[in-house]
């Protein structure tokens, strides 16, 4: 059962978009996993920097600019210490896509001019290990990455019932291996992979390692200490926050081996018309006009989750992901990827209904108000193994409740029943 000090009623009140109807039926959002909802209180802190508060950031000597640079700085300090960082470690990017992509640009081939940090060089013989279950986002990085540096791309196998195959790690995983980077919680089986075990063994390789958070953070207490990775790769949207936002954490002296992957104003500190030197981390990475007002709406976001509490959150959500686990075994020709232990998966279920395409699934679902994401959830790799075209996605976040579930269950009762 849902902890009794979790009131998600008094959550769900929080978010006016909750309120509204589609199709003529009350809104069921079962799509977190894609986006999530935004409460009030993010709401309020976009409209009031716009309203009383907006201009650039940067060296404007006037009021305004000075209050949206420490609004922004504000929020740069907020997001690092939700995940137990230090601020100076923290970036921000557009998404988890864009800090990926950073730090893939990060690499250079082995014999470029001039000579960079022996650990972002690779060649001919070098490695980078993904999973077979990663989103596209960490996945194409690195294969353009093998192909522009001549490494090899590996990655370690998906078993049957949706977890890593990690019997193979000692020999995906060896002395050639150079970056070990993983999901840890997929988002089309639900899997939370594990950390410790992974990161171990990179080490022991002397790799380094970056984990996709971008379906952990939003859902349960992270911590970059405890994770004991080299980088961490989040979104605002997916977290109750803005789009247009994201976070790359990396460890300092990492960070500062990094080149710029952007460059123009705001990330140099003195320009010749033959070279320029560049700020210290985090502003090497944050050319032009940086997404000042999504920065602020994330702070007001990872404050709304904090108030909420993330262990409570991730209680929540288990519980639920427990309930509909069990609600939709009993809707027949359901077929559920991933794992059946809910203590092994966050809140994302994917599954396909005999007799009917994912696509018609959706449809079916959104004229009864009920909003899911169907295809093949940017993890093309994934529905491969199993066979599959696409799948049904039901997510969930700290505001659905028993009573969607049940209603979704039913709707797939009554499409079921018209075979």
């Amino acid at each position: 059962m849902t902890s009794p000090t979790y009131d998600v009623e008094r959550v769900r009140a929080d978010f006016p978009i909750l309120g509204r109807q589609v199709n003529g039926r009350n809104l069921v959002y079962l799509d977190s996993a894609s986006s999530s909802q935004a409460p009030r209180q993010v709401l309020d802190a976009l409209h009031r920097h716009h309203r009383g508060h907006h201009a650039n950031v940067g060296r404007a000597s006037h009021t305004l600019a000075a209050q949206a640079g420490a609004a922004y700085e504000a929020a740069r300090a907020k997001v690092a210490a939700f995940v137990g960082a230090r601020t100076e470690e923290l970036v921000f990017t557009r998404n988890a896509t864009e800090a990926i992509n950073l730090v893939a640009h990060a690499f250079v081939p082995r014999d470029s001019r001039p000579p960079g940090d022996p650990r972002f060089r690779l060649g001919p013989g070098d490695e980078v290990v993904v999973t077979e279950m990663e989103h596209h986002s960490n996945l194409v990085p690195w294969q353009l990455l093998c192909r522009r540096t001549g490494a090899t791309l590996r990655w370690i196998p998906l078993n049957g019932d949706g977890h890593l195959d990690l019997s193979c790690l000692e020999t995906v995983v060896n002395a050639r291996t150079r970056l070990v980077s993983w999901v840890h919680v997929s988002n089309i089986l639900g899997t939370v992979n594990p950390t410790r075990e992974i990161v171990d063994r990179a080490r022991s390789v002397g790799a380094l390692t970056l984990l996709d958070g971008a379906q952990s953070v939003p859902h349960r207490p992270v911590d970059v200490g405890a994770l004991d990775v080299d980088f961490l790769a989040f979104t605002g949207h997916k977290m109750c926050g803005p789009t247009g936002i994201g976070a790359l954490w990396g460890r300092g002296e990492l960070l500062n081996a990094v080149p710029p992957l952007l460059a123009g104003g705001g990330m140099v500190a003195a320009v010749e018309l033959t070279e320029s030197t560049f700020l210290p981390v985090p502003a090497r990475f944050e050319a032009g006009t940086p997404p000042i007002v999504q920065a602020i709406g994330l702070g007001a976001a990872v404050d709304y989750l904090g108030a909420v509490g993330m262990a409570a959150v991730r209680r929540h959500e288990r519980d639920l992901t427990a309930y509909a686990l069990g609600v939709l075994d009993g809707v027949k020709g359901l077929r559920i990827l991933g794992p059946g232990n809910p203590a092994d998966r966050g809140g994302v279920i994917s599954f396909v209904l005999d007799g009917f395409e994912p696509a018609q699934v959706g449809r079916y679902l959104d004229l009864h108000g009920i909003q899911v994401r169907v295809g093949r959830h940017c993890a093309a790799p994934v529905c491969r193994r199993y066979g599959l075209s696409g799948t049904v996605r039901v997510s969930v976040h700290l505001y659905n409740t028993r009573a969607e579930i049940d209603f979704l269950a039913a709707v797939l009762l009554g499409m079921g029943s018209r075979r």
